[in-house]
């Protein structure tokens, strides 16, 4: 039997990790695959001024070809991570890439 010897850093990081990539699962996991205006709405708790807004952005997961506008769930919680304004102060150019 091999013992293996990490410092308690690099553990607590490896156990964020995985705490953080099932929470995300689970959270992703109870919203439906795409979401309507008004579920994206209730979901952010925004009006529909600021839905109109995010709905005609450059780069926003809406998909047009259901007939009406549907936010793609998946895409959504990306789409939030890399448009944080916390992501763009804090983490470096390659943040990306630990993903």
């Amino acid at each position: 039997m091999a013992i293996v010897l990490i410092e308690t850093n690099e553990l607590e990081k490896i156990i964020n990790k995985a705490i953080s990539t099932a929470l995300e699962g689970q959270r992703s996991n109870n919203l439906p695959p795409l979401l309507t205006r008004q579920q994206f709405m209730e979901l952010l708790e925004i009006g529909a001024t600021k839905a109109a807004e995010l709905f005609n952005r450059p780069g926003f997961p809406v998909t047009r070809e259901f007939g009406n506008p549907r936010v793609i769930t998946r895409l959504l919680l990306l789409w939030a991570e890399e448009n944080s304004e916390w992501m763009s102060q804090h983490a470096n150019v390659s943040w990306k890439s630990a993903i």
